[in-house]
């Protein structure tokens, strides 16, 4: 295991193990889940049963979070998870004590996000939680694609950089009060021209990602068949669903 500090809010961290063998991630933003040991206890797994799976009755469950799997290396058997660290939590702590020889599982990846290879231009916004999908995003775009990418940040310090093809600008959005998340990409999403053919994909706090869904699709004309959305969270909840798409109200 390497745990890298990339930005004060981002933290790599690299996973090996034989577990890993024949680990596969066929699309970019796909997610998996990460279970986390409670503090100052061992990981313990689940085991078959005829039901379902079945816990061990005398040791606590894992903690259970999602995360993007940011890449693999199969000539390593490499998985790199990066961890945004928002305050305390189960995860975020985890992730910042980790060292050689601490244990996680990882069962996945899934989503059901489909790349059109044939999309030329892109429009991207995520704050901190999405920035590792982005990431894998804009490594699968075709090299010729225009790519525009607004993404929302506490501070300066915490720009870092990204990959994508040659015609992509990055706008980084420093976040104009500590509560109003997602606030500055609703207003990117308001003041960006969109062409035709244009394919947008937006990942933030649940109730922002709503209103950027809302607003490309009756005033900004994109089909709901070029946009993805996803609330990877929402304010006041701890372990928000994968199943939340922004598309319900």
């Amino acid at each position: 295991m390497g745990v890298e500090r990339l930005a004060p809010w981002l933290l790599s961290v690299s996973l090996g193990g034989d577990a890993l063998a024949g680990f596969a991630v066929e699309a970019p933003t796909a997610h998996i889940k990460v279970l986390i040991p409670p503090p100052g206890e061992a990981l313990v797994l689940p085991t078959p049963g005829s039901d379902g799976l079945v816990w061990p009755a005398d040791a606590p469950r894992p903690v259970l979070r999602t995360y993007t799997p940011r890449r693999f290396d199969p000539a390593t058997g490499t998985l790199e998870v990066q961890f945004a660290l928002h305050g305390p939590g189960p995860a975020a702590s985890w992730a910042e004590g980790a060292k050689a020889g601490d244990r996680v599982a990882v069962a996945g990846p899934g989503g059901r996000f489909q790349l059109d290879p044939g999309a030329e231009r892109w429009w991207i916004a995520g704050d901190e939680s999405a920035v590792p999908a982005v990431a894998t995003l804009l490594e699968a775009l075709a090299p010729t694609a225009q790519v525009e990418v607004h993404l929302e940040i506490a501070a300066d310090a915490d720009v870092i950089p990204l990959p994508g093809p040659a015609r992509t600008s990055v706008t980084w959005h420093q976040r104009r009060d500590a509560t109003a998340y997602g606030a500055e990409l609703v207003e990117a999403a308001a003041s960006s021209a969109f062409t035709a053919g244009t394919h947008a994909w937006a990942a933030c706090e649940t109730g922002a990602v709503r209103t950027i869904r809302r607003h490309l699709l009756t005033e900004k004309g994109v089909p709901a068949s070029a946009l993805t959305t996803r609330g990877y969270w929402r304010l006041g909840t701890t372990n928000h669903p994968d199943h939340d798409y922004g598309d319900d109200g």
